[in-house]
């Protein structure tokens, strides 16, 4: 379908391949980072459960969490730190701070890149960060509503 026409289309980083993870400075970290998920994390969960809709992994650009074929809505739930949220502003780690800038950079490049070619696609991308989802879930719930609305009303 849509996928031939992506693939030939090759993506050009500005940032450099992160290449393989350090090794984890102790078991508490190595612990810590081996939980972390890639998708069906709790606030992600949490939306999924206000919002009444399955979490799904659509063939499209970055694997949005949320997709509204109707609306062409594709809704991407941001770790903070990930993904650098621009209002948390969270502190890289005092240890391999070198990898952590790369990866961080590439993963922030890499959502530019997803969202580029999902608007090129026709789809309009929504950002729900972490905080947003945890601190005021109603209000995260809100905000998908109001854009599923707006792009509802919008003609094509």
């Amino acid at each position: 379908m849509f996928r031939s026409n992506l693939e030939s289309r090759k993506r050009c980083y500005r940032s450099q391949p992160v290449g393989r993870a350090p090794k984890a400075s102790s078991n508490r970290v190595r612990k810590s980072m081996r939980s972390n998920r890639s998708s069906g994390t709790t606030p992600e969960v949490l939306l999924s459960k206000l919002l009444r809709k399955k979490l799904i992994s659509p063939r499209l650009p970055g694997r949005p969490d949320f997709t509204y074929p109707g609306a062409r809505l594709v809704v991407f739930v941001h770790g903070c730190w990930w993904h650098r949220c621009p209002t948390c502003n969270i502190p890289l780690p005092e240890t391999h701070r070198s990898y952590w800038r790369r990866k961080l950079e590439r993963n922030v490049e890499r959502d530019r890149f997803n969202k580029e070619e999902l608007e090129s696609l026709g789809w309009t991308s929504l950002e729900v960060w972490e905080h947003e989802v945890r601190h005021t879930p109603k209000l995260a719930v809100s905000k998908i509503r109001r854009v599923i609305l707006s792009c509802n009303l919008a003609p094509r």
